[in-house]
């Protein structure tokens, strides 16, 4: 069993989109190769002042756990984490990779804003992110990646 540092980590954007999906997977990579954690972390819009809803933050996270279990051979499940946010998004995961070593996240092929990296995540992170960023796509079945 490998023994990882506490403070090294690759972080995540994960919501079961293709592309989210291609950055499960080159941040995967990425963790492997650094020897880091690996944290995934689903971000959960604010519910607009209903509260937290402890149910559907479970069912998320089980959800989070199939998507993880199916696309990440076995033997890193015991270095990746888990997480479930709430907040904005891009914001979110400019917080949760405050001390990582790279974030990795997804950008849609076209969106509805005209961006070609993806709606209103992409330009948040990639402006106030601390860490390196790299932004990936899948346009196809077998997974094209862009950085």
């Amino acid at each position: 069993m490998q023994v990882l540092p506490e403070y090294r980590s690759v972080v995540v954007g994960v919501d079961g989109s293709p592309n989210s999906m291609a950055a499960l997977r080159r941040a995967a990579r990425e963790a492997t190769e650094r020897r880091a954690r690996l944290d995934v972390v689903r971000v959960l819009e604010p519910d607009g002042g209903a509260g937290p809803r402890p149910l559907r933050t479970a069912r998320e996270w089980l959800r989070l756990r199939d998507l993880v279990a199916h696309a990440l051979p076995r033997g890193q499940h015991l270095t990746t984490r888990l997480r479930i946010v709430r907040g904005e998004p891009g914001m979110a995961l400019v917080k949760a990779a405050e001390h990582a070593e790279l974030l990795v996240l997804g950008a849609r092929a076209h969106s509805e804003h005209g961006n070609p990296l993806g709606g209103d995540t992409v330009p948040v992170v990639r402006t106030r992110a601390t860490c390196p960023v790299v932004i990936c796509a899948d346009h196809t079945a077998t997974s094209t990646e862009t950085v």
